[in-house]
């Protein structure tokens, strides 16, 4: 009889003292896995106070954020034919997570133990219309001078521009040298991601209409899959689901659903001149960038997914009627009251706010009790907690009528009656509310 004796990996002993890492040398270890830029931020800094409790929780050790970006290639995320656009995401996304997994095997022949969140998806859907990020990659990429957010709200490498996808590793070392912010921001102001966009998700002024851009770009990402669903089963037979669902339409689900989440557009990065290695034919001849890669993309026939009475359907109708406005459900739906209120600006309508100049306490009771204040003005949206000043409208509801109310499962007439929900005020200003809201 043969006796085979285990034999173990050997394994870096628990750490009670932080090492303390050389940043160039971290720095070109990075370099040499894989990334096209890489930068260093200390788990204390305030850039990080967002989300450094999931960091924590992630990874109790994390001492130090690495930060890096990976290159795409522009021309494949210009073309009008999306699926090469796909392609170049998700291939770079898989880059990015390898090289992230790299440079933590080579940490750990150091000693060093880390780990590496996604760089897209999966996420932690559990928490799913809240933060199902652990980390925000772009927070982590501007404190660790990797760029700036442009209007479209894109981290625009100085290099590289925005044609980069982003990675963040939580290693339990310090570095000699934390990395530090860009002084300025690469952004040209040129307004080309404005003309570009089919929903008007990025306005002139800078505003960000998200849910203009969840519910188009992010389609089969996310919310989307649940009015999908709900359409399906809701169909009488499936006769009747053609008349709802197009042959194309199904079959973009399954590619997506089968091969990865495709972007419905992401047109905003498409036709951004931003960056040293990418800004030289905009410079050249500007009338000629546009010809090439705006124009193609703004003529380009394809279904718009929005909201009915949005405006981004007021939008998409006026500047691009050569694409076919396809009305869905909102991609975000509120469980619960801290995200009817934390989600508000961002659902909000600021074009269906257009003279409207009211403030609204909410009295909520019941499963959650809370108070807050709502402020219209200006086609601007502010939720402060409490009630503050003199209401035009007061709403006191039970919690979960209110949320019912919002997700359509709940009657309005049925919550007056029953006296879940109560108004004191212009009950014409409810209405009024609910149309910044379109669903």
């Amino acid at each position: 009889m043969t006796i085979v004796k285990n034999k173990t990996a050997r394994v870096p002993a628990l750490r009670n003292i932080p090492v303390s890492m050389n940043v160039d040398e971290l720095r070109q270890l990075c370099l040499d896995c894989g990334a096209d830029d890489v930068g260093f931020v200390a788990i204390d800094r305030p850039e990080l106070d967002g989300d450094r409790e999931d960091i924590k929780l992630a990874f109790p050790r994390t001492r130090t954020l690495i930060g890096f970006v990976a290159r795409m290639t522009p021309d494949n995320i210009r073309t009008p034919l999306r699926s090469i656009a796909n392609v170049e995401f998700h291939h770079t996304g898989d880059q990015v997570e390898h090289i992230a997994r790299a440079v933590l095997k080579s940490l750990a022949d150091k000693g060093v133990r880390g780990v590496y969140p996604s760089m897209g998806f999966p996420m932690e859907m559990d928490r799913y219309p809240g933060k199902i990020w652990v980390v925000s990659h772009k927070r982590v990429a501007e404190a660790a001078g990797l760029g700036k957010m442009g209007i479209h709200r894109n981290i625009i490498h100085p290099k590289f521009g925005n044609f980069v996808l982003l990675g963040t590793l939580f290693i339990d070392a310090e570095v000699t040298e934390q990395s530090q912010p860009i002084d300025y921001n690469p952004c040209l102001q040129c307004k080309l991601c404005v003309a570009a966009c089919p929903v008007g998700a990025v306005g002139m002024d800078g505003n960000f209409d998200f849910g203009a851009c969840m519910n188009h770009n992010y389609r089969e990402f996310m919310g989307g899959f649940q009015n999908y669903v709900e359409t399906v089963a809701d169909a009488k037979n499936g006769m009747a689901l053609r008349g709802e669902v197009t042959d194309s339409e199904h079959s973009s689900w399954w590619q997506s659903l089968s091969f990865g989440a495709n972007y419905k557009a992401a047109y905003c990065l498409s036709v951004c001149p931003a960056g040293e290695d990418v800004i030289g034919p905009y410079l050249e001849d500007k009338g000629t960038f546009t010809r090439n890669i705006l124009k193609p993309l703004a003529d380009k026939t394809e279904n718009i997914y929005v909201l009915k009475n949005s405006d981004a359907e007021a939008h998409a109708t006026k500047r691009f009627p050569n694409k076919s406005v396809r009305h869905v459900a909102s991609a975000i739906r509120p469980t619960s009251v801290e995200k009817f209120l934390s989600y508000s600006p961002l659902l909000f309508n600021r074009h269906q706010a257009d003279g409207m100049d009211a403030v609204y306490h909410f009295r909520f009771s019941g499963a959650e009790v809370r108070e807050a204040t709502i402020t219209i003005q200006n086609e601007t949206l502010k939720v402060e907690d409490g009630l503050l000043g003199k209401a035009d409208l007061t709403v006191g509801a039970d919690a979960k009528t209110w949320i019912g109310f919002l997700r359509q499962e709940k009657n309005l007439v049925w919550a007056l009656l029953t006296r879940k929900l109560r108004l004191k005020g212009d009950p014409r200003l409810l209405v009024k509310f609910g149309k910044c809201f379109p669903n």
